[in-house]
């Protein structure tokens, strides 16, 4: 695929992902038939995320990360994360009888680098390179996954809590794909490549850059969590769109400048 194709490929997904939603919504409202309710849910929770992923990618620079770690990285990082987080916050909510936001986002963070970080020991057993904008993708897919199970989750207590309003449903899908990924989307995104970044040219520095960004995320985690209005959402998605973005290209240049030194002069 050539650069200027990739470069747009988000938009040929986002544009597919939207006419299967509208799609299935059409039949569901017109039919009453609740077997779409899953197809609807599922596509809703996807399609900003898988967006963005796509997005990101077409911008990693020439080192490409091949689309069966990419949906392995979403699938288990999603599944794996939330399975870990529920059970990690549910029993230590049973320890302490409350569960403090700044727990909630740590147990979180930790439990969505799992899958990143296995694929990270992987690539290294078998002498892949680890290139830290490589790791980035991962995670945000990882994030991606994690992010659509959750939307998928509160999607679905919307529509028992409301009785089968499909409004309600809608609601919640427009609103968590709007903040997907500015939120776990993002920070795990950004938590990965550090990590990456740390193993592919390990320093003090690095070390200190990846404690960083993994409170980093933490603290923005926490805050999103715990604060509530319109503008501090704004506030803080910008901070961490701002923040992947920047690192995105800084993990750019680097790859570029390994391609480089790569070929013969």
């Amino acid at each position: 695929m050539g650069d200027r194709s990739r470069r747009w490929a988000w938009l040929g997904v986002f544009v597919v992902g939207l006419v299967l939603y509208l799609a299935v919504l059409r039949t569901l409202v017109s039919t009453q038939n609740p077997n779409f309710v899953p197809a609807l849910i599922l596509l809703g929770a996807t399609l900003v995320p898988l967006t963005f992923l796509t997005f990101a990618q077409a911008r990693t620079g020439r080192w490409q990360v091949p689309a069966s770690v990419l949906v392995t990285s979403a699938f288990f990082g999603g599944v794996i994360g939330t399975v870990v987080a529920g059970t990690l916050e549910y029993d230590t909510l049973r320890g302490l009888g409350a569960l403090p936001m700044l727990f909630v986002a740590l147990i979180e963070e930790s439990a969505k680098l799992i899958v990143p970080v296995v694929l990270l020991f992987t690539a290294v057993a078998q002498h892949r390179g680890r290139v830290p904008s490589d790791g980035l993708i991962i995670g945000v897919a990882a994030g991606m996954g994690f992010a659509a199970l959750e939307t998928m989750g509160y999607a679905f207590t919307a529509l028992l809590s409301s009785q089968g309003n499909i409004g309600a449903v809608e609601q919640t899908l427009f609103i968590r794909g709007l903040t997907a990924t500015a939120g776990h989307t993002a920070w795990t995104g950004l938590t990965a490549g550090a990590l990456w970044a740390l193993l592919a040219s390990p320093s003090v520095g690095r070390l200190f850059g990846f404690i960083g960004t993994f409170l980093g995320v933490v603290v923005l985690h926490t805050l999103w969590d715990t604060l509530s209005g319109s503008l501090v959402f704004v506030v803080l998605a910008i901070i961490s769109i701002g923040w992947l973005f920047w690192t995105l290209h800084r993990y750019k240049t680097f790859s570029d400048q390994a391609v480089g030194r790569l070929q013969p002069s």
